[in-house]
């Protein structure tokens, strides 16, 4: 009979109860139901609980769509009513963060502080990852070029060299980053040697990697015609073309083919905190 009912869907109802955002409930629950193959959550969110008002509408429904509870609560009097009501109703609810806090406490010895979305605290650090954020999308594959001098890292490269996302990681990191692709017969912008603030890295990959992800591309965009973006020796000449320059204005050189995005922004990390800066 097990071996019968190995692939039956099963589908069961999901609250997800937190006086936060619920990013984190989601993020776990997701984790876990991927894990059992046929089983699909039907995912309620209940988020910013913040009165007993609030907990006894979504009691109602738990009631009305019985299946597991997941919570992230720290107010003591909406906790003790849900799990009250949870064990009256014989539904699982289950306090994710309890086995980690609980330990934590007995390593460091400390209580907690008990303050909702704690970790979402909009301190400084948080502020430079949005105006790092901004800054990328401004300045993302060559536009507002003037604006760079105020960059921490500026990318060049031929398409497909993963400028884009991995600025976009190194914004994640705090760090104002921008990047211009690097076109055939068309000259990197000279204001850019008078640009003193900016570290400034080539990226380079194997013609052969780039051709292969600029065919996907075009694929993906429905373009099957053979044309010069996609010709393994003019790729082959514009990485030429690409290093000899970055070797003429002394740029530090990283090799992308066979990074993923987080390897190549920790290399370039790496070098820009221990640059010379004398």
């Amino acid at each position: 009979m097990a071996e019968r009912n190995k692939n039956i869907a099963i589908y069961f109802h999901v609250h997800l109860v937190s006086d936060s955002t619920g990013e984190t409930l989601v993020a776990m629950m997701k984790a876990s139901t991927a894990q059992f193959r046929n089983a699909t959550a039907l995912e309620h969110l209940h988020t910013l609980v913040r009165s007993e008002r609030q907990m006894e509408s979504i009691l109602t429904e738990i009631e009305h769509k019985p299946g597991i509870v997941l919570y992230t609560l720290v107010n003591p009097d909406r906790r003790k009513l849900l799990e009250r009501r949870c064990t009256h109703l014989n539904i699982p609810a289950i306090s994710i963060l309890d086995p980690t806090l609980s330990m934590l406490g007995r390593y460091l010895g400390s209580a907690m502080i008990s303050e909702v979305g704690a970790q979402r605290t909009l301190d400084a650090e948080y502020y430079n990852r949005i105006e790092a954020l901004d800054f990328a999308m401004a300045h993302d594959d060559g536009q507002n070029v003037p604006g760079l001098k105020n960059a921490d890292i500026i990318l060049l490269g031929i398409s497909r060299t993963s400028k884009t996302p991995t600025c976009i990681y190194l914004a994640n990191r705090g760090f104002k980053a921008g990047n211009i692709p690097l076109v055939p017969n068309a000259p990197l912008p000279k204001i850019l040697d008078g640009f003193h603030k900016p570290y400034i890295v080539g990226l380079t990959a194997s013609p052969d990697r780039i051709v292969q992800i600029r065919e996907q591309r075009l694929m993906g965009l429905k373009q099957t015609e053979q044309t010069d973006y996609i010709d393994v020796d003019r790729v082959r000449e514009e990485m030429r073309e690409a290093k000899r320059m970055f070797l003429k204005k002394g740029y530090k050189v990283i090799d992308v083919t066979r990074k993923s995005i987080e390897e190549t922004s920790a290399q370039i990390i790496n070098a820009y905190q221990s640059r010379d800066i004398s």
